[in-house]
């Protein structure tokens, strides 16, 4: 005589305990998903108060540059660019050359690590940048994102590397041969005699006294961003389509 063993009995309990397991799953991922959320909106709300904190405006960094800067920082950031993440750069061509307008911002300890002067390309202005190109041999600077990349030793010395992340924009900065280097002619001194500084040829050089130290903080993938209140920049820009 065969004795069957019905297995049915177990199946119901099985599919409540999966079915508990599996809510217990989602409902833990939508809590992760929610701590990831809030500590990402805590974050760009510190960031933006850094603004106030650091008194940038009355450094004179405009704060239009500063919420365009970290909305690119932001969506940079996201599509993984960003290694040096702590550390973002300012180029605010909306000031003179005259004025200290290289702002470099450590957004982990909120500090603002250089406030230091900052060329231009020669054949953007005299004083004031307000021609900006990406074409070759243009000799003038390209405004937008950039991640830095690794340090060389070139004719102009220590000098860094900057990968344009916007086509049309400043795509051509490598093959353009614009980097941050130092300059005797990035100085004060000539700023206070003849009212604004030596011109480059695209580069934004860097002081001599400064260069050192401003390129081995934000060297290797950190974001930086060089504003003008230019429209036509700001319409053409897909990193700051999502801008406020």
């Amino acid at each position: 005589m065969k004795i069957r063993v019905s297995k049915k009995r177990y199946i119901l309990p099985f599919l409540c305990l999966t079915s508990l397991m599996s809510l217990k799953v989602s409902s833990i991922g939508k809590k992760n998903t929610g701590v990831v959320k809030h500590t990402v909106a805590k974050a760009v709300s510190a960031n933006a108060m850094l603004y106030d904190q650091l008194a940038l405006g009355a450094l004179g960094l405009s704060q239009q540059a500063y919420e365009y800067a970290l909305a690119g920082y932001e969506r940079l950031l996201e599509e993984g660019k960003l290694k040096n993440d702590d550390i973002l750069s300012i180029v605010d061509f909306s000031l003179p050359s005259s004025k200290k307008r290289l702002f470099v911002i450590d957004l982990a300890s909120g500090k603002l690590l250089f406030n230091s002067l900052v060329s231009h390309g020669r054949n953007s202005g005299k004083d004031m940048a307000t021609n900006f190109s990406n074409s070759q041999e243009s000799f003038q600077s390209s405004l937008g994102f950039y991640v830095t990349g690794s340090t060389y030793r070139g004719k102009h010395g220590y000098s860094l590397k900057l990968e344009g992340e916007e086509e049309g924009i400043n795509s051509n900065a490598m093959s353009r041969g614009i980097v941050m280097h130092a300059a005797s002619y990035v100085d004060e001194k000539l700023a206070r005699l003849q009212g604004y500084i030596g011109r480059s040829l695209g580069c934004p050089a860097v002081p001599v006294k400064l260069h050192k130290k401003i390129i081995s903080r934000i060297q290797n993938g950190s974001c930086l961003f060089m504003y003008s209140p230019d429209q036509n920049y700001i319409s053409a820009s897909k990193m700051l389509q999502h801008a406020a």
